[in-house]
């Protein structure tokens, strides 16, 4: 419902071009078939224009429900059903603008349409603002009797559930119209930060492992991380973090607007804090999340033991940041992945979901669902769109062939499947599923995949590398996002208390953690301390820890699957299905898996131990090239 959230969350190029060498490739040079189809939302902007008009027009009626929606269960009903159709539209068009300027984020068009959709937002959030507190003015008693007497109010049952359990923290009619005027303001420090990193920033160029002369670039980046070549390795970690350590000041004062920000509505609300209002949009106790810190904090010996076992296999003197993700196998570095390969991989590894499942998959990767390819504007990273209503997800890629990629897709993919069936078997109320939930479908995929690989060869040595990809991905998914939480819960404590970060204060503090959870035999560069001036995620409020406990999850959810029975298949799809229509641990309790107990996060770090025995066994048996 649109007064119940914000806006919805959402080798390069195959062909040969004209473009500069080393130079990332320009968008119509990429075979058609490996970007998105935004033609699936809008055939044309015009139509975008048009339904733009249609809710510039429209919204105004809002104002004839006010003060009359506590006068009868048909008059609510009313709202609820004009509230879905702006509501619908506006996500529809955000979508688009969203999607069309990610795919090149220098194009002043797209800009312009990304903030006359967030404006129209605030307009009609604005519009909209009476009715949760005049929701509230309704007794509870009289709200259930307008629910028992009126049939099409029934659906809204766990909604109006929800809606009494936040009644603390919602506010009069006029500080909640003040309150959504902000929006829009609200979101400048991300939005700042996002185009500067993505379109502004401009990144040195460095030599490449052939001596020649690159950009460096957030893909360039990533991709060099696994490169065997250490000292290519380092330079471009050098060259990248340059331009944020010149930046620091005016990184920092984007993260410390974003903060005040999010502590600002957090008090505004009458939160203690705003770790307690953002966990309490999904009912999530401030416990999960200290439980999950102290958890893995009391577990670090598996990931301090793989910075060793991985400094030894590496034969270096000292493990630096610029190491932690290089292959120390050599089919890391020498394998590539057509993306051909990979979707036909990741279908396989799937398969135990059953039919319907692929033929969401089939429907992604024939019908344009996906950006493959990383081109000149574009934006870093990968994404799926999540659930737009009436239409189907989309997923953001920047392919570089490497395993991680395989990897990255199928957890993308995880992601789109969730969201296809959140949107076919809910109401549009429900039509949608937490940050909470939203990770564990992905790694899910991830586990499978996995799985599926190491089941599938018989070379000892490939099996080194599957065995290296899970302890890699642990450590980021799991133990570096746990990381990321516990700095971000440092960062807000010190700001709630009134403290100011400065650059130097903010790289202590991230130095402090990331020495904490990758152990006594890291080195830390100075450049690597100012990690917290580069990552989007900081940004999004308590988002990372959500990663963990989803791995943590997904990794039950999987051994359930692949050792159970069909029961446990359909609890899972279940889960996929459930979309907002139950509280997050009640759903995720609905397949067997318990986030309020300790078990699950354990399990990483038991398989972790697992997996450490494995590669240590192999190799005193000779089994490394």
């Amino acid at each position: 419902m649109f007064f119940t959230s914000g806006l919805p969350n959402h080798s390069y190029s195959i062909l040969l071009s004209p473009d500069l060498p080393g130079s990332l490739p320009s968008r119509e040079n990429i075979d058609s078939k490996y970007t998105w189809d935004l033609t699936h939302i809008y055939p044309s902007i015009e139509k975008w224009d048009e339904d733009f008009l249609f809710v510039e027009r429209n919204f105004p009626a809002y104002k004839e429900f006010e003060g009359k929606i506590s006068s009868s269960g048909t008059k609510l009903l009313e709202l609820l059903n004009f509230d879905e159709k702006i509501s619908t539209v506006l996500e529809r068009l955000y979508l688009y603008a969203m999607l069309s300027r990610d795919t090149d984020l220098r194009v002043a068009q797209f800009q312009s349409m990304d903030a006359r959709i967030k404006s129209l937002h605030t307009k009609v959030a604005k519009e909209a603002s009476f009715i949760r507190p005049e929701l509230l003015t309704i007794e509870e008693a009289v709200l259930q009797n307008f629910v028992e007497s009126l049939p099409g109010l029934k659906m809204y049952e766990h909604f109006f559930k929800e809606l009494f359990r936040t009644k603390a923290h919602t506010l009069s009619k006029e500080l909640e119209e003040i309150l959504s005027a902000t929006a829009e303001m609200s979101g400048i420090a991300y939005d700042t930060f996002s185009i500067f990193n993505n379109a502004d920033l401009q990144f040195p160029t460095s030599i490449d492992e052939n001596g020649e002369e690159i950009k460096v670039s957030h893909g360039r980046y990533q991709a060099a991380l696994y490169s065997k070549n250490r000292e290519y390795r380092e330079r471009m970690f050098k060259a990248y973090y340059k331009p944020y350590t010149e930046y620091a000041n005016t990184l920092s004062t984007l993260f410390n607007g974003n903060l005040k920000n999010k502590i600002f509505y957090a008090n505004s609300r009458k939160y203690i804090s705003a770790r307690e209002a953002s966990l309490d949009r999904n009912n999530i106790p401030v416990r999960v999340y200290d439980n999950l810190i102290a958890a893995v904090s009391n577990n670090l010996e598996p990931m301090h033991r793989w910075m060793a076992l991985k400094k030894k296999l590496l034969g270096l003197q000292e493990l630096h940041p610029y190491d932690v993700y290089t292959g120390i196998f050599t089919e890391n570095q020498e394998k590539k992945y057509s993306y051909e390969e990979s979707v036909q991989l990741v279908k396989d590894s799937l398969v135990i979901l059953g039919q319907p499942y692929q033929d969401i998959l089939n429907e992604a990767f024939s019908n344009r669902w996906i950006d493959v390819h990383e081109s000149q504007g574009k934006r870093s990273g990968a994404y799926s769109s999540g659930t737009t209503y009436g239409v189907h997800p989309y997923v953001l890629l920047n392919w570089v062939s490497l395993l991680n990629d395989v990897f990255t897709l199928a957890h993308e993919m995880g992601h789109n499947v969730h969201s296809y069936l959140t949107g076919k078997y809910q109401p549009f109320v429900y039509a949608d599923y937490s940050i909470f939930l939203a990770e564990i479908a992905s790694t899910f995929n991830e586990s499978l995949l996995l799985d599926h690989l190491i089941k599938n060869t018989n070379d000892v040595n490939q099996k080194l590398v599957l065995y290296e990809r899970y302890l890699n991905n642990a450590s980021a998914t799991f133990y570096r996002q746990t990381m990321f939480a516990e700095f971000e819960m440092k960062v807000y404590d010190e700001t709630e208390s009134g403290k100011a970060l400065t650059p130097e204060s903010l790289c202590e503090m991230y130095k402090s953690v990331y020495q904490k959870y990758m152990g006594p035999d890291m080195v830390i560069d100075k450049e690597e301390e100012y990690t917290w001036a580069r990552v989007p995620h900081f940004y999004y409020n308590f988002y990372v820890f959500q990663y963990a406990t989803g791995f943590a999850a997904s990794e039950t959810l999987a051994l359930k699957v692949l050792n159970g029975t069909q029961k446990d298949v359909d609890a899972y799809l279940d889960f996929l299905k459930a979309g907002k229509s139950d509280y997050p641990l009640n759903i995720l309790r609905n397949t067997g898996v318990d986030m309020a107990s300790p078990d699950p996060v354990a399990a990483v770090s038991k398989k972790m131990t697992v997996m450490l025995d494995e590669v240590e066994k192999i190799i005193a048996a000779g089994g490394i090239v």
